[in-house]
């Protein structure tokens, strides 16, 4: 089975990212407070940064699927 070029940058890409997803997670170890309306929750910045990016990832993608979905119908 041979490996196309384009699967290999693929590849190497993701594996870049994965590597620094590693790094800046294994360096945000320490705890942060967040607060949400009245709550106060500590969780580490590692945690933190996941959910917020999970946030604004689902955030983009509900926002694209809308505006497929209104330039589709006629």
């Amino acid at each position: 089975m041979k490996i196309e070029k384009k699967d290999k940058i693929k590849l190497v890409a993701l594996v870049v990212v994965a590597v620094m997803a590693i790094i800046i997670f294994l360096q945000n170890t320490e705890m942060a407070e967040a607060r949400i309306f009245f709550l106060r929750i500590e969780m580490s910045r590692a945690l933190l940064l996941m959910l917020t990016f999970a946030l604004g990832l689902l955030t983009g993608i509900l926002v694209a699927v809308n505006f497929l979905r209104k330039k589709t119908k006629p």
